[in-house]
């Protein structure tokens, strides 16, 4: 997961805070924004995903288009295998459950050993 700038910090353009939601402010360094993403990652049970922090330039938002937010699959190639509409009325768990099969099934065929040959005796 990378953790962009705040789609709904208290005093940002689309305020948000409490019933499940953490009350965050717009971080103005990166620092602050580590301690914004950590509190998000903690208070929406996020931690099972490794998480890395956007710049303050929020290049990699950008790159995306992921703002507000968006759901996708990176390729072990380093390639998008799946890139979903913007979030949350985009996310598609369905599509990308299947882009992971698929990804997984690729890494399986890839790393299953040669198949035996029949060996002929002359």
């Amino acid at each position: 997961m990378v953790y962009i700038r705040e789609a709904h910090a208290l005093d940002g353009a689309a305020p948000r805070g409490g019933d499940g939601y953490p009350l965050v402010e717009e971080p103005s360094s990166f620092e602050e924004r580590t301690s914004v993403a950590q509190v998000c990652v903690a208070e929406l049970d996020m931690s099972p995903l490794k998480t890395v922090i956007d710049d303050m330039d929020d290049s990699t938002s950008s790159a995306y288009a992921s703002f507000p937010d968006r759901l996708y699959l990176i390729g072990k190639d380093g390639k998008i295998a799946y890139a979903g509409d913007r979030g949350p009325r985009g996310f598609l768990p369905d599509e990308l459950e299947d882009a992971i099969r698929v990804a997984l099934e690729l890494t399986a065929i890839e790393h299953a050993p040669a198949p035996e040959l029949p060996r002929r005796r002359w």
